[in-house]
């Protein structure tokens, strides 16, 4: 097999007219964060009914500087799901609070909010939920509880840019709202993010946070007057991104149609669980399906993708569940507590599923996988 013919699971696109604009800005001599920041912020603004955005150079720094934002500090908790990217979890220690894991809905594997009440304490200063694979949380609920207990929600978002809530784009309305500009991301700028805010004494203190706190003065000086880092993003990812957010809607109405194609070829003998057939309101960033439990805890789901390599297919696992990782074991959270979220961590594999696919991709993807699982299930048997 040639690498030609390997199908990674994800791969970015960059069209022709956006690296001729990323060319011009390196030979215009400004690099770091310019105009074409500016012009990327008041671009996702318009695509965000008008709220006001401002970019980092990471999905992680948007969540970390929201959470110093709300003056989350040492001692506050901070509820959200074990079923992430690790920063989500991450970043909560980091401002010196402790992460709360609620479980996962077995169906929309997103945290179950009906369990939510009662996680929270006195203790208990903010939510992060997460749209897994781009599925959007259910806002309504999560509203109607945040404000019940006066909660801050700070709205993982990094994998929802250009999902719905009630034909609402993600983003267009809600407390803090955080997304990521990764390179497996609907949109990309190689490495990035931002955070949709609405207060605008949050969001001066946010532009301060973000270059280690500091404001400039009239007199050409500089204060400081929070701690903050170095979490700006460049005019190179900007341009990068512009590029890319006026092609969101093509992007996304494309992997809807692969997603449609995978439900249609995919062999339901298989016994596999596939994600909720939504087609209003995902973006569609991830098609993730889970294994079949036996064949799993029995023979390992790196059999499986190891296998589906061999046939020159990628598969990715996303996620390990943040409190049986290492660090969180280390802090005394126990491996058992949140048994939908760990059997889902178990079983659960990313397919290949990118705007530039051909639909004969998605017919390979599922032939190897009956290739790669029959022989497995009937072994089990």
């Amino acid at each position: 097999m040639q690498d030609s013919d390997f199908l990674p699971f994800t791969r970015p696109f960059i069209d022709d007219d956006t690296i001729d604009a990323v060319s011009e800005v390196l030979r215009s001599g400004w690099l770091s964060s310019g105009p074409k920041v500016l012009a990327f912020e008041n671009a996702l603004s318009a695509c965000l009914e008008g709220r006001v955005v401002r970019v980092v150079n990471s999905g992680s720094a948007a969540l970390q500087l929201a959470l110093q934002v709300c003056d989350i500090r040492q001692g506050d908790e901070v509820i959200t799901t074990p079923l992430s990217w690790v920063a989500t979890a991450n970043i909560i220690l980091t401002n010196g609070a402790t992460p709360v894991f609620v479980d996962v809905d077995a169906n929309t594997r997103n945290i179950d909010l009906s369990l939510l009440e009662s996680f929270i304490t006195i203790n208990t200063r903010a939510i992060i939920p997460v749209d897994l694979a781009g599925f959007p949380v259910d806002r309504d609920k999560l509203y109607e509880i945040a404000n019940k207990y006066q909660l801050r929600v700070i709205e993982d978002a990094a994998q929802s840019l250009g999902a719905r809530w009630n034909k609402k784009p993600i983003g267009s309305f809600g407390d803090l709202v955080a997304f990521s500009f990764h390179a497996n991301k609907n949109v990309t700028t190689g490495e990035g993010g931002c955070l949709v805010m609405s207060n605008a004494d949050e969001v001066e203190l946010f532009e301060k946070l973000r270059l280690h706190g500091t404001t400039k003065l009239t007199n050409g000086l500089l204060d400081c007057e929070a701690l903050g880092g170095k979490f700006n993003l460049t005019d190179i990812a900007a341009t990068i991104g512009m590029g890319q957010l006026t092609q969101l809607e093509k992007f996304n109405k494309r992997r809807s149609e692969l997603a449609k194609l995978y439900f249609k070829y995919f062999n339901q003998s298989l016994d596999c669980s596939l994600p909720l057939a939504d087609f209003e309101q995902t973006n569609w960033h991830m098609f993730q399906i889970l294994l079949p439990p036996k064949l799993v805890y029995k023979q390992g789901r790196e059999n499986f993708v190891k296998g589906m390599r061999k046939l020159g297919i990628g598969i990715g696992i996303h996620y390990p569940a943040i409190h049986k990782l290492t660090l969180y074991k280390m802090k005394g959270y126990r491996a058992d507590s949140c048994p939908i979220a760990e059997d889902i961590a178990n079983r659960i594999v990313t397919l290949p599923l990118f705007p530039t696919m051909q639909d004969s991709d998605v017919i390979r993807v599922c032939e190897a996988i009956t290739r790669v699982l029959q022989p497995m299930i009937e072994d089990r048997v």
